[in-house]
């Protein structure tokens, strides 16, 4: 019976992390799409972001512009570009609890964020891309 227990404990450390397979883009697409999502960070809102047809996005940090932009999927990434920062940023998904999770590609783990609500009403801008 000695020699099964390396093998249980070895099975209960590797379950966690098959749990967390990263969203491929078409399901990322399929559960965004026509949302809008509320991310925290540390049970603190961090931003918004809409999520529009045809992979574009508008995205506002707490009491900022928003930006409008696009993504598409590289790799096991969901990548984002907006007009304002033609730099791609890259995050992993992963759907927990029946909620988006999204680690930043450049500086894991630091970068974690976590939806805190979800919403099918558009998000409210207050700067200049109002109705884009």
């Amino acid at each position: 019976m000695m020699r099964f227990v390396p093998l249980t404990l070895l099975l209960a450390v590797a379950t966690p992390a098959l749990a967390e397979t990263p969203l491929t883009g078409a399901e990322f697409d399929a559960y965004a799409t026509g949302k809008t999502l509320t991310y925290a960070v540390g049970g603190e809102v961090y931003g918004i972001e809409q999520y529009l047809p045809n992979r574009r996005v508008r995205w506002a940090f707490v009491d900022d512009t928003c930006r409008i932009g696009h993504w598409y999927e590289d790799a096991e990434s969901i990548c984002f570009v907006y007009e304002h920062d033609a730099t791609p940023q890259c995050w992993m998904f992963y759907l927990q609890g029946g909620a988006l999770t999204a680690r930043f590609m450049s500086d894991p783990p630091s970068t974690e964020l976590k939806e805190l609500s979800q919403t099918d009403a558009p998000l409210a801008c207050s700067g200049p891309d109002i109705g884009v």
